[in-house]
């Protein structure tokens, strides 16, 4: 047994030495070339970020390759060379495939990077950048169940099952399509998202009575920022099955109510002086829309509805509390008597 150990050590070690020289080579210039090429180049061009996204992964495939070369003139007749081998181009399949997702994933970042978010422009950024993102996760997904395909195809024993796999292809597709049905509908209402822009990130949405911004998309789910920094993980089939408000669709601008109840006996004209006052010292008003109407009136009191508008959902929330604070501050200094009140008649029998 150590004989045959000795004499395999043997047998190895000038093959062995060759394939670590060349791999140890092969790195050496990989990173000598990558200093260079940085070196000499902008940090934001296009091959700049393809290269920063997948140097790592692509030291390691031109690695592996030299090794598989290396291998590939070794005496047939070595010890476990054929394990060795199979080893090696299953390690190459998944650097490749790791290569790969890097790089599709640099695409999205060049996409990005060359549709900044301008002035006057954010719309159209924001557009590409949701888009992109939902694509090249897709991509991404695609391109691990192909690398994972291919590498266990490097396998004989499973090559030899493909006559078995295919006969039963019909009952096997119908039970995975079952079985990742889920899945399988959210990719897919992630295209439908992806090409039809229902919303988009950072927009501000209502979704099951939150008020909350789109923070990330992934392939399957969106994870939105609700107001009080909380996180919504929400499927990407939901919003496809369910109605939601966008609150920045189009524009960010947005019309705030504040409703107030006050006696019959109050006067509008001063509230309405009041409200104007109010906007015009503030800042969070846009001046766009400033209107005052009675849109109720119970038995008891009147309703009286304060209509301003705001830049964005944020501006509208604070310019309602503040309207709202000071006109009820305003009331109970210049007209207390004027506040709800229930009336009653005494009778005397």
């Amino acid at each position: 047994m150590l004989e045959a150990f000795e004499a395999g050590v043997r047998a190895w070690l000038l093959p062995g030495v060759s394939a670590v020289s060349a791999v140890l080579a092969t790195y050496i210039v990989f990173r000598l070339a990558l200093a260079l090429f940085r070196r000499f180049s902008e940090s934001r061009t296009v091959l700049r970020l393809f290269l920063d996204a997948a140097a790592q992964a692509l030291g390691v495939v031109f690695c592996l390759l030299a090794l598989t070369g290396s291998l590939s003139v070794a005496p047939a007749d070595l010890p476990l060379l054929s394990a060795v081998q199979l080893t090696t181009t299953l390690l190459l399949i998944l650097a490749i495939t790791w290569a790969t997702v890097r790089l599709t994933s640099a695409i999205g970042d060049v996409i990005v990077a060359l549709n900044p978010v301008l002035e006057g422009h954010w719309k159209r950024a924001r557009k590409v950048e949701t888009q992109t993102r939902f694509l090249v996760r897709a991509l991404n997904i695609l391109i691990v169940i192909i690398g994972f395909g291919a590498a266990l195809m490097s396998f004989e024993s499973v090559q030899h099952m493909g006559a078995s796999l295919l006969a039963s292809a019909g009952v096997g597709g119908l039970i995975l399509g079952f079985a990742a049905r889920p899945v399988l509908s959210n990719l897919l209402a992630g295209m439908q998202i992806a090409l039809t822009q229902p919303f988009r990130i950072d927009d501000v949405l209502h979704v099951q009575g939150e008020w909350c911004w789109v923070e990330e998309v992934t392939a399957t789910y969106v994870v939105v920022r609700v107001w009080d920094l909380r996180r919504l993980v929400i499927p990407l089939q939901w919003f496809i099955e369910n109605p939601f408000q966008n609150w920045s669709r189009n524009t960010s601008d947005l019309l705030g109510a504040v409703f107030i109840w006050v006696d019959y006996t109050m006067p509008v004209e001063p509230l309405r002086q009041e409200f104007n006052r109010l906007l015009s010292e503030s800042r969070l008003w846009d001046g766009k829309l400033a209107t005052v109407q009675v849109t109720d009136a119970s038995d008891q009191a009147l309703q009286v509805r304060f209509l301003m508008s705001a830049a964005d959902s944020t501006s509208n929330w604070d310019l309602r509390c503040a309207m709202r604070e000071g006109l009820v501050t305003f009331i109970q200094e210049h007209y207390p008597a004027q506040l709800p009140r229930v009336r009653a008649r005494l009778v005397d029998n």
